[in-house]
């Protein structure tokens, strides 16, 4: 004759408890909130008055406090006194022999679950620790339980230690039972699973930011005059961000951005000028009209020179005529320095002295060349607008090369935030001439970090930075023309970004708001 063995209520009520704490632990992201909740699950499964975590430190030398809770003490501010000054356990003795004479160590080097009935009488491993913090807190420590976490690869990455299971009807202190120890072990093998992968997730994070922060610094590094802008900008836009969580009123007051949307914003703003690296370093550094490998004013220089030795060699010479080539000389490189817009009476005097000549072994060569009067005859600045095209595709090959990355799902927007961070909401940027209803706030964002950072940057050659009075004005004026949004640069201004950052970043002689 055969009976049905029926569990006690209680023991099934764990085992549905046991089920819904993976579940919950498998959900949990914040890692310290984890390390609570691996301590809590085991102490209410055990009825344990008190628990500490340890995890093993990745050199595997030590056994690391994470978290300790008491509930007699919990309103005990020595227990947060003393266990703020925990030292980790060594695994190994001086002599590099194992430690095995402190039971977590024991536990965590062995591999093995230790349940003791009281710690006072354990002639087994040395309970000075646990005395000691009797003797200052007026507490009692008798049985304890130390249970092993192990990993899928079988290795162990943290202890978890239970200290005085108590009695549900009397509250005494009795010893952990059997299916006490069973039910820390079930709870210790899921908790190590969630741990594991909540810790891979975060080392692959790590990578994966590491290497875009790399990445950001040697597209800043190719320039040396561009190196922490990437840096600055996302400093700038994530600070815009989370200035809008704290708007209560006004166009953002509805508006949040999350972590990983937060997230988002920075990784696009240091990935936003990628495609530079595909930029030749003599146009993205252009200093002066006739730079390239070389500054080819030094060519025209040589050729008048040259002129100068035939007047020398000649029996008309005359000194108004050398003084006539030194000042031509000095305009052609004020000129090429492209620090101020050329005239039509200065464009007149660039095509009249390229009509001059001189004398070489293969006849009568012109002082300035035809390509040479192309580039000299920039109205402002120091590019060509073939040379202004190559630039401006940097951002649609950010976007291209972003785009070939697998981002994970809450990250998959950084391609085209970062892409669009040369777009005007009136449709006149560039790559792709976005209006405004294509262009979400993050773009926005960015789009006005990166112009207020290239503003105020001290570190161009070809550029004077304007102060914070000057980047602002021009920033209002852009948005004047519905190019840049004006309720972000209104939160720039109004919000002391704008300043905060100028004290940050800029030189003193900027700061003039």
């Amino acid at each position: 004759m055969s009976t049905d063995y029926q569990a006690p209520e209680r023991e099934i009520n764990m085992l549905k408890r046991l089920t819904q704490i993976g579940i919950a632990l498998s959900k949990e992201k914040n890692i310290n909130r984890l390390f609570e909740m691996i301590l809590e699950f085991a102490m209410d499964f055990t009825q344990a008055d008190g628990g500490t975590l340890y995890v093993i430190s990745e050199d595997r030398k030590t056994l690391n406090f994470v978290v300790t809770k008491n509930k007699t003490l919990a309103a005990n501010s020595k227990l947060r006194d003393l266990s703020t000054h925990w030292n980790p356990i060594p695994l190994m003795n001086d002599d590099g022999s194992p430690n095995l004479s402190n039971v977590s160590s024991y536990c965590a080097i062995k591999g093995e679950v230790i349940n003791i009935p009281d710690v006072y009488e354990s002639e087994e491993f040395n309970f000075q620790g646990p005395r000691e913090f009797d003797l200052r807190t007026g507490y009692r420590s008798k049985s304890m339980l130390v249970v092993p976490m192990k990993n899928h690869e079988d290795e162990i990455i943290g202890v978890l230690q239970l200290i005085n299971a108590k009695d549900d009807s009397t509250g005494q202190i009795i010893s952990f039972s059997s299916f006490s120890q069973e039910m820390a072990e079930c709870l210790a093998s899921q908790a190590a699973i969630a741990l594991t992968n909540r810790m891979l997730i975060m080392e692959l994070d790590n990578l994966f930011e590491s290497s875009i922060r790399v990445i950001a610094s040697a597209i800043d590094e190719k320039s040396p005059y561009t190196s922490g802008h990437s840096r600055r900008v996302a400093d700038l836009a994530v600070e815009m961000g989370k200035r809008i969580n704290e708007t209560k009123n006004g166009p953002f007051a509805n508006l949040f951005f999350n972590e990983e949307e937060l997230k988002e914003i920075a990784l696009a703003a240091l990935l936003h000028d990628l495609g530079k690296i595909s930029i030749p370093e003599h146009i993205m550094d252009k200093r002066k009209k006739l730079e390239s490998v070389l500054d080819r004013i030094e060519l025209i220089k040589m050729r008048y020179e040259i002129l100068k030795r035939e007047r020398a060699s000649s029996k008309d010479v005359k000194s108004d005529k050398d003084f006539e080539i030194e000042k031509e000389i000095r305009f052609i490189e004020e000129v090429n320095s492209g620090n101020f817009p050329l005239s039509d009476e200065m464009l007149e005097r660039l095509r009249r002295i390229s009509k001059k000549t001189y004398r070489s072994d293969k006849g009568d060569m012109p002082l300035v060349t035809e390509e040479e009067l192309k580039y000299l005859s920039v109205r402002a600045g120091t590019l060509t607008q073939e040379e202004k095209a190559i630039i401006e595709s940097h951002a649609e090959i950010t976007f291209k090369m972003l785009s070939q990355l697998p981002f994970p799902r809450k990250l998959r927007n950084v391609p085209f935030i970062a892409g669009s961070h040369h777009e005007k909401l009136n449709g006149k940027g560039y790559p792709r001439n976005l209006k405004a209803e294509d262009l979400p706030l993050q773009s926005r964002i960015l789009s006005i970090a990166d112009i207020f950072e290239a503003l105020t940057a001290k570190d161009r050659p070809y550029k004077k930075a304007k102060t914070l009075s000057q980047a602002i004005r021009i920033l209002k004026e852009m948005a004047e023309k519905g190019e840049v949004d004006r309720d972000l640069v209104d939160l720039l201004v109004e919000s002391g970004i704008a300043y905060e950052y100028g004290r940050r970043e800029l030189l003193p002689e900027q700061i003039d708001i």
